[in-house]
């Protein structure tokens, strides 16, 4: 029994190759077309795809190769499928998750794209994927001087890494500014003014590559948040205190030489190009009692706007922010608990807000999200649209007795795109509602019984 029970599993995974290599032949790229923007530090690229099934089995997903660097990098994947013609083009969200692949050459990478049907033979589909890469802009040179502009390298291929056959594509790259030093220059190849076009190329085997390397003047803020600590405790009592931790740091070249304040002021388009000295935080609409503070104390030179639909906290650290240099603060404000708590059908309670970092165009590390529940809250779970790791905590506060749990969320390389609702589902008795003033009830109790004793005493002592 046991023999054939190993028989059948390598007859399995027999299969299973053979199923994956087939897939592999047995899908085409008619035509890709792939924009890469350079503007920030953030890395985007946007990929329209038309797949072709030239097998004789419908195909139900296809697969993303990504080099070892990017996957490294990666932050985020989407991918939707596209159906209609111009203005009545209607757009499907489809599943996209990290997958392996046996014997994967080189060390490349792989997200698997499920169709919204599986593709059948002589169909094809066409796809709009955007991916989002961190970390991959390489200062050079690593160090500069106050009055210096920035450079950086950008290293990709001329032609996409796909596990198919790519039968025409086109690469357009984005640069921040018309001044670029140097571009490895594949025929056909061509600059004009901000963008930098590869192609087209036809008839690339599978997993070609074909390496560029793109060096060019970036200056914008190269703002990295190394750690982010973000806490929201739910009161039942009226609202959601949040106080977030940063530690900040410039993520560009390092500075070197001395800095002079005069230069930065009387000429800061010359002199401190590459820095930042303002920040841009978007807070929930409705926010009160914000404030903004370092390791020395509350800082004045902030400016808060609040509209219908969010907030938004304008700030400067106590100095700008050169290549290297950090800064530590601490933001706190309160929401209104109606706007964001809520009850679902089944009688639990759950928290809808938003995950990420409020700060724009910011590259968070890492990130930690602590949602402290009320007292007595009960068989908490969150639910997040991508994949976090999830841990529970214990917090006491005044007057608590058997401690706030605390559903822990964290995650690292996020980026505006993470910025997203999540939600926090617990289970809830009023009861528990009456546990604090009953707390502070009695503490007043003994606090006024201590107090006629003393006086009782007091008295007694006096008379003698």
């Amino acid at each position: 029994m046991a023999a054939h029970i190993g028989i059948f599993a390598v007859v399995v995974a027999v299969f299973l190759s053979i199923c994956a290599v087939s897939s592999a032949q047995d899908l085409q790229i008619v035509n890709a077309e792939r924009r890469i923007d350079l503007s920030s530090h953030i890395v985007k690229a946007f990929l329209t795809l038309k797949v072709e099934n030239i097998g004789k089995n419908p195909a139900p997903e296809m697969l993303l190769a990504f080099s070892p660097t990017q996957i490294k990098n990666l932050a985020m994947v989407q991918a939707l499928a596209i159906t209609g013609k111009k203005k009545k083009k209607t757009y499907l969200p489809l599943d996209v998750k990290p997958t392996e692949q046996p014997d994967a050459p080189n060390d490349t990478g792989y997200y698997r794209v499920s169709f919204a049907s599986p593709l059948g033979p002589g169909e094809t589909v066409s796809l709009e994927v955007l991916y989002i890469l961190t970390h991959s802009l390489e200062p050079f040179p690593v160090e500069i001087t106050q009055s210096e502009s920035q450079l950086v390298y950008y290293h990709d291929s001329a032609v996409i890494l796909s596990p198919y056959l790519v039968k025409q594509q086109t690469t357009f790259v984005k640069t921040p500014s018309t001044r670029v030093e140097s571009f490895t220059s594949i025929e056909p190849a061509n600059r004009a003014g901000k963008e930098i076009k590869y192609g087209p190329y036809e008839n690339r085997a599978s997993y070609s590559y074909t390496p560029v390397i793109i060096h060019f003047e970036n200056n914008s803020p190269f703002a990295v948040v190394e750690e982010l600590v973000r806490e929201i405790e739910i009161s039942h009592w009226g609202s959601l205190q949040i106080t977030e931790n940063y530690r900040l740091t410039h993520g560009g070249a390092r500075h070197k030489g001395v800095f002079s304040r005069v230069d930065y002021q009387s000429k800061r388009s010359v002199s401190g190009a590459s820095s930042f000295n303002a920040l841009l935080a978007v807070l929930p609409p409705r926010v009160n009692s914000v404030y903004y503070r370092d390791d020395i104390g509350n800082i004045s030179t902030s400016h808060l706007r609040t509209g219908f639909r969010k907030s938004e906290l304008e700030f400067e650290p106590r100095y700008p922010l050169f290549g290297g240099w950090r800064a530590t603060f601490i933001i706190g404000y309160r929401v209104p608990l109606e706007d964001y708590l809520f009850e679902a059908s089944d009688g639990r309670r759950y928290l809808n807000f938003t995950f990420g970092c409020p700060l724009v165009e910011t590259i968070v590390n890492k990130l930690t999200i602590k949602v402290v529940l009320p007292e007595g809250s009960k068989d908490p779970s969150a639910v997040l649209p991508f994949t976090v790791n999830q841990d529970l905590q214990v917090k006491y506060s005044y007057l608590d007795i058997v401690g706030r749990t605390v559903v822990v969320l964290q995650k690292d390389n996020v980026v505006p795109t993470h910025n997203v609702p999540f939600q926090v589902y617990y289970t809830f008795k009023p009861i528990y509602m009456l546990a604090e003033p009953f707390m502070l009830v009695s503490a007043f109790f003994f606090v006024f019984v201590a107090s006629l004793a003393y006086v009782h005493i007091d008295l007694n002592i006096a008379r003698k």
